[in-house]
């Protein structure tokens, strides 16, 4: 929380000028301003006041299939800055979206990277330098081909002492000399004179990746102030455990929270036996020092790519009259952990409860695995007796799919026959993680529910199996994952029409009391248009919330529409939405200038689910 806001905690805002000045506005993620000019009683009110055009898709490349503008900007001081798909960063009059400047790293458009996105950028003020300095204010962005860049926050030009680094020196990497599943999607953290910067790093290629390294920089100079490695010094056949997503800081307390992802590959373990050291955990740091202070492993041997994907919310947890600092963990599976945020021990009861055992030579499967005795965010369990379609031939399609696969619950291991992972990888709660109402001690999250079929294919089987899923067109990917005996194909499962074979809603919107992991509601997020003029509620989403000391939640997410949204946080009931140029796959932010409150979301679709493309920034705000 910024220094403004921590002299208002006790009320909400309508102050003069209130910045938002990281990813998750304080650095703990909390995604909550306490800006109350817009309330239930007046959002209805709410009109775009303007839109900038950010340009980035032109000069259009095979890159565009990828390309996903996934960021949140930064407004500091009257400025606002943002970053595209690639890792141009880009200054913005807040009131009016003129630009101010830009600065484009010149990303090369002819790889063919794994991931084309970035999620924002950060900023940090020399105290050894005056304003109107040379870089006295620095934006930080990690880029697609693995820089991490200083620019100046007055003009856009490189830093001269720290200009940029190659994060791929220091990393062992097995590739072939292609470093293009070797990236930054997300904006690292910045605490105290470090920048600390994590990794994104291409799946199911081999067990042998890149290691996901994490890594803190001096601001100024861009020396290597120390390292962190997730995964076991002996685990020599593995990779990843890369933390991807967004890390979240502590400064008063010198603590960085790093998510991890799985090791490599996903989808078998056999190379990788054990736990897999900090992998799929959330890590407490020291800052100053670089040492773990205690982590907290959310998934014991991943073998479902559940990675800690979204950022760790630093909250306050209240036990009668206690106040505990502490850290939210939301999850793929649709788990979420409240942790003691000096100790990582859980302040609401989990047990560890047997799970099912892999029946994959070569295989084992950890025994157990971490559950709360409280609310989960998505559905647990789905099989062929679950199938759903929209007609009934859609629905016996869906059940024939499903039939003979392995499904017994969540935890199922991925099998030669064929398993159903249910939430899929991209759910429960994803990327777009959680906002903090800290008045109402309520955590609100966008989680999906869409099911996966996950096969592991023996090596001499693949050519076999890649017929056998071209003739029957089921829309399915391919990992080698090499170095292991089995290759790796999953489905999305879907039927002809597109539509997922589990029953609707496929994405809520919920808020959990964070004091006894319970649901105080849940409501489907947005809805999925059908060609007859009806619709499903419950869209499937990607990009998370935000939520405003007036009583508001606004999220937009769904990949089925170009909507941006306003919820009640007291009932989660749907008060105002206002239709964008482009699908939103980003998570909003507000600011206050002049005393005027804005609303602001990147609108640039995702090429990767093929809804549609734009290079929008659309800011909102009452008359």
């Amino acid at each position: 929380m910024n220094f403004l806001l921590l002299v208002f905690a006790a009320g909400a805002l309508s102050a003069a000028d209130i910045n938002w000045p990281h990813y998750g506005n304080d650095p703990g993620g909390t995604r909550y301003s306490a800006i109350a000019q817009i309330t239930p009683k007046n959002v209805t009110g709410l009109k775009q006041v303007w839109e900038y055009h950010t340009g980035a898709l032109i000069p259009e490349t095979h890159l565009k299939d990828k390309a996903a503008f996934e960021a949140t900007p930064i407004v500091v001081d009257g400025t606002l800055y943002l970053s595209t798909p690639f890792d141009q960063v880009i200054a913005l009059d807040p009131t009016t979206g003129k630009e101010r400047w830009v600065y484009d790293p010149k990303v090369d458009r002819t790889a063919n990277y794994s991931e084309v996105t970035s999620r924002g950028v950060s900023l940090w003020t020399d105290s050894k330098r005056h304003k109107g300095d040379a870089c006295w204010r620095r934006i930080f962005i990690g880029t697609i081909d693995a820089r991490l860049i200083a620019i100046d926050a007055a003009n856009g030009k490189v830093c001269s002492g720290f200009g940029e680094i190659d994060l791929t020196k220091a990393v062992a990497h097995f590739d072939e000399g292609n470093w293009h599943d070797y990236q930054v999607t997300s904006p690292p953290a910045v605490i105290g004179d470090l920048v600390v910067t994590g990794s994104s790093i291409g799946d199911n290629r081999m067990a042998n990746s890149e290691r996901g390294i994490v890594r803190a920089f001096d601001a100024r100079t861009g020396a290597l102030r120390w390292s962190f490695d997730p995964l076991p010094a002996g685990l020599k056949n593995a990779g990843a455990g890369n933390a991807w997503s967004v890390l979240a800081a502590d400064p008063a307390r010198d603590m960085v929270f790093i998510p991890t992802g799985s090791a490599s590959p996903d989808f078998y373990g056999g190379e990788r036996p054990g736990n897999n050291g900090y992998a799929n955990s959330v890590v407490a740091i020291r800052a100053s020092t670089g040492k773990v202070v205690w982590s907290f492993q959310v998934v014991h041997h991943d073998l479902w790519d559940y990675d800690v994907a979204s950022q760790p919310t630093l909250i306050t947890f209240r036990r009668g009259n206690q106040k505990i600092p502490a850290v939210a963990v939301t999850s793929k599976t649709g788990h979420f952990f409240v942790l003691n945020r000096m100790t990582g021990k859980s302040l609401l009861p989990i047990e560890e409860r047997p799970v099912p055992k892999s029946r994959v030579p070569g295989e084992e499967s950890s025994p157990t695995q971490p559950f709360p005795k409280y609310d989960t965010l998505a559905p647990q369990k789905f099989s062929a007796d679950d199938a759903w379609g929209i007609t009934p031939e859609e629905q016996a399609w869906c059940k024939s799919r499903l039939t003979g696969l392995d499904s017994n619950g969540l935890f199922t291991p991925p099998s030669l026959e064929g398993t159903i992972i249910f939430p899929g990888n991209v759910g429960g709660v994803n990327w777009g993680g959680a906002a903090y109402e800290p008045h109402r001690g309520l955590l609100v999250v966008a989680s999906n529910r869409l099911s996966t079929i996950v096969k592991l294919v023996p090596r001499d089987k693949v050519a076999e199996e890649r017929k056998i899923q071209k003739d029957n067109r089921f829309d399915s990917e391919f990992g080698m994952q090499k170095g292991t005996p089995y290759a790796m194909v999953r489905e999305h499962l879907r039927a002809p029409s597109g539509l997922p074979c589990n029953a609707p809603p496929w994405s809520e919107l919920i808020a959990v009391d964070l004091s006894t992991g319970m649901k105080n509601w849940q409501v489907p997020l947005g809805e999925v248009l059908l060609g007859n003029g009806k619709s499903i509620p419950g869209a499937l989403s990607m990009g998370g919330p935000m939520v405003t000391g007036g009583g508001l939640i606004f999220v937009a997410a769904t990949v089925t529409e170009q909507k941006l949204r306003a919820f009640d946080v007291e009932t989660g009931r749907e008060l105002w939405s206002a239709e964008l140029p482009a699908s939103a796959q980003s998570t909003p932010m507000t600011y206050s200038i002049g005393g005027k409150q804005y609303v602001v979301i990147c609108a640039g679709g995702h090429g990767k689910i093929g809804n549609k493309m734009g290079d929008s920034v659309v800011a909102f705000a009452l008359p």
